[in-house]
């Protein structure tokens, strides 16, 4: 506050220091803002929707990530090491992952990109898509490489956990439908690192096994080795079930490894897949020949044949009871048609039903021409009614007055038409008088013209002295010389 004025002219301290401005320029200003941003904020995850992207020769990349409330401007420079580049796009929803600022020359705060992930998917869905276009465009998943599973397999072999859920449901429903059917057992993990190397190696001993190879690298012990050769001597597999119980897409990971298809499409044998619950997919599943939505679904598309069979010989007595009698009842049907037929065929039958018909059409006949008399009487009738009422003599008389009728009302239409435009005609020629200058003449006006040029003359300026003029009033004309013109 000033101090207190010790007159009434002294007014005290104008400009206290106290309320001096500090004025910071655009830049300090700026500065501050951007070190606040860089400090306070730094490094952050920013989810939304790409606008306005454009790419520069530079390499670099600017775009705008916007919600339903906001926009943010962004920047990825071209030395960033960002895998997923790709996705960048107008209309793409993502996760972006960079350090906010200011750009210092607009005053605009941005966000330095530093990694891009597809929102809502993740980095794992990003390489499950990759994956998926790449296996598809060499062929892995084409329609026309699937092979249908046999009807009756007899030893089947299964890759999964032998801990897990999925190796009890499997063989629940094995146990139910087809108790003979073999289970040869390839143990393996399902999850978790260096599952897939596991998965794809279990896959290859199976086919070793099915072509009689004793994969002893593959086991350990002398026990298994033992356990192998009995097998092989015994016959090899129909088709190899992998499978696992459902999870999140990390748990399922190992089934979407590439090692794990390839084993899979180089297999031998006919594959099924199996992995997780109805709305799990995973690259197994496209590789494989036939996809499962559960575990207990395979096992039940595995036993199909042998199960349906199963109800088929339970029931075949009754059913061959039944096509016996259907038999017999067709048989005796057929005895009675050939019986009735031959009853139909006699010849003392047959002449009966010819004197018959000829019965009946010597009746068609009379009944017949009948009808036909008299439908040509009754039209020879309606003809002559028709002429007489007809009466060409007074049709021609009704025509004759009809035609004089309208040459009468023609007539007439013409002389009426005639006088309207007479009566027309006169009241133009009155409002042609009344409009005419001879009217304006009758009043006592006149017209003023040059002598020598009949210009009529409507202003004293146009008149030069000596000028011939020539005036015409109502009757007659006079003519005359203008001394000179005036205006009013």
């Amino acid at each position: 506050m000033g101090k207190q004025p010790k007159s009434q002219w002294d007014f005290g301290e104008l400009f206290p220091t106290e309320a001096t401005r500090k004025v910071l320029s655009v830049s300090e200003l700026t500065a501050q803002v951007k070190r606040l941003l860089e400090k306070q904020v730094g490094s952050v995850w920013v989810g939304g929707e790409i606008t306005n992207l454009r790419a520069q020769s530079s390499g670099h990349i600017y775009f705008m990530l916007k919600d339903a409330g906001a926009q943010l401007s962004c920047v990825l420079f071209r030395g960033e090491a960002v895998m997923n580049r790709s996705v960048l796009q107008d209309g793409q929803k993502v996760l972006l992952q960079g350090d906010v600022t200011v750009y210092e020359a607009r005053g605009q705060y941005q966000l330095i990109v530093h990694a891009v992930e597809l929102q809502g998917v993740g980095a794992l869905q990003i390489a499950f898509d990759k994956l998926k276009q790449k296996l598809a465009a060499e062929g892995l998943f084409a329609p026309e490489r699937k092979r249908s599973l046999p009807d009756y397999p007899q030893r089947i072999g299964l890759v999964t956990s032998p801990t897990g859920a999925a190796i009890r449901d499997v063989l629940h429903v094995v146990q139910r439908r087809n108790p003979g059917l073999e289970v040869i057992l390839a143990p393996c993990r399902v999850q978790g690192e260096g599952a897939a190397v596991e998965i794809a190696a279990a896959i290859r001993l199976l086919n070793e096994f099915n072509v009689g190879v004793q994969a002893s690298a593959c086991l350990e012990g002398e026990e298994d080795r033992s356990k192998l050769k009995l097998e092989l001597q015994q016959g090899g597999l129909d088709l190899i079930l992998i499978t696992r119980g459902g999870g999140s897409l990390e748990d399922l990971w190992a089934f979407n490894e590439e090692a794990v298809a390839r084993a899979i499409f180089e297999s031998a044998v006919p594959v099924v897949s199996a992995i997780g619950h109805e709305i799990d997919f995973t690259i197994s599943d496209f590789v494989a020949d036939v996809r499962a939505a559960t575990p207990s679904a395979a096992a039940e598309i595995i036993t199909e044949g042998v199960f349906a069979s199963r109800e088929f010989v339970a029931e075949a007595p009754a059913l061959l009871r039944r096509k016996i009698r259907q038999r017999l009842e067709s048989a005796m049907e057929d005895f009675e048609q050939f019986r009735s037929r031959l009853a139909r065929l006699h010849p003392r039958r047959r002449l009966n039903e010819a004197l018959q018909r000829l019965d009946d059409l010597q009746t068609d006949l009379l009944r017949c021409t009948k009808h036909g008399t008299h439908e040509r009487a009754v039209a020879w009738r309606n003809l002559t009614d028709r002429l007489l009422r007809i009466r060409p003599a007074q049709l021609l008389h009704q025509r004759r007055e009809s035609l004089v009728l309208s040459r009468r009302r023609l007539h007439e239409l013409a002389q009426l038409h005639f006088r309207n435009w007479q009566n027309r005609f006169g009241a133009i020629a009155s409002r042609l008088r009344l409009l005419g200058p001879e009217q304006v003449l009758t009043r006592g006006y006149s017209i003023t013209m040059d002598a020598a040029s009949g210009r009529v003359l409507r202003d004293a300026q146009m008149v030069q002295s000596g000028q011939r003029l020539r005036t015409r009033l109502q009757a007659g004309e006079v003519l005359s010389r203008a001394e000179r013109g005036k205006a009013k």
